[in-house]
């Protein structure tokens, strides 16, 4: 073999093992990834199951917070109800908490809710009257739309007349004689309250005020005789503060002079007391003399 073709073989099979070579490293870099340690694929593994578990025990926890607030609630917590704001038809409450109150309050109010008492409200009084009219007013709470309202007009030993007014305001003009109206406020065509009014005539309301006893002229004459003393009072005090060094040597004089009145009343007493008694001790002196003289 000739040295020229021994040079092209060899650079031939260096080419051949090159490509070898670069066919060789790119099938084991993609293979790679295949082939993994089985240990880290455990690892991986218990890695997901400890962070599944302590997912699961985080939203376990809030559960159990709550509850464990749930049956702290049930026990610790004390509710009690307010009075009714009415005594008849619907009405409110209050709903207080007396124990549990957040900032360390012994009560404190949770909730306001309804509240009904009996249907019959009796005979209630007008919302505002006039000689002329009078507005009637059914028992409600807001909101108003909320019920539904009858009225009737009430005549003695007849049907009453039911009015064609489904508000919860009626107003009425006074007639000649008394007339007496009712209203029933109903929810789910149940009545819940009714009220009745009695609207007299304009002479009968004249002669009723007129039978009222005028309390109100005495009681603002009392209440103006009060505030004029107690403004005196007042006035006389600032001035006593205000010219106290006055006042106190006013008032010291006036002892003083109160101190000798009374010295000199004792300096007459006395000197009257020794008048009274020098006539008695005279005569004795002169019996003396004279039974000295006879001797």
């Amino acid at each position: 073999m000739s040295p020229g073709g021994a040079g092209c073989s060899a650079r031939l099979l260096l080419t051949v093992g090159w490509l070898l070579l670069a066919r060789l490293q790119s099938t084991c870099g993609t293979n790679v990834t295949a082939f993994r340690d089985p240990g880290l694929d455990r690892e991986g593994e218990n890695e997901g199951e400890e962070e599944a578990g302590t997912d699961s025990e985080a939203e376990n926890e809030p559960q159990d917070e709550a509850e464990e607030d749930v049956s702290n609630g049930t026990i610790v917590k004390e509710v009690e109800f307010g009075m009714c704001t009415v005594t008849c038809g619907i009405g409110i409450r209050e709903v207080i908490l007396t124990n549990g109150c957040p900032g360390g309050e012994s009560k404190c109010v949770v909730r306001v809710e309804e509240c009904r008492g009996p249907v019959d409200c009796g005979w209630g009084k007008p919302l505002s009257e006039s000689l002329e009219s009078v507005r009637l007013a059914c028992v409600h709470i807001s909101p108003v739309n909320r019920f539904k309202y009858v009225w009737r007009l009430i005549r003695p030993n007849q049907q009453a007349i039911i009015l064609p007014n489904d508000s919860a305001i009626l107003e009425v003009h006074r007639d000649i004689h008394p007339m007496a109206y009712e209203c029933e406020t109903l929810e789910n065509d149940e009545i819940i309250a009714s009220v009745k009014f009695t609207i007299y005539t304009t002479a009968e309301l004249q002669m009723k005020r007129s039978n009222r006893p005028d309390t109100d002229a005495v009681l603002v004459f009392v209440l103006t005789i009060g505030v004029v003393i107690c403004i005196f009072v007042i006035f006389v005090l600032i001035f006593i503060i205000v010219n106290w060094a006055a006042v106190k040597d006013f008032w010291g004089a006036k002892a003083s002079t109160t101190e000798v009145q009374s010295e000199l009343s004792s300096m007459r007493y006395k000197e009257s007391t020794s008048l009274d008694q020098s006539p008695t001790e005279i005569p004795g002196h002169e019996e003396d003399a004279l039974s000295e003289w006879n001797e």
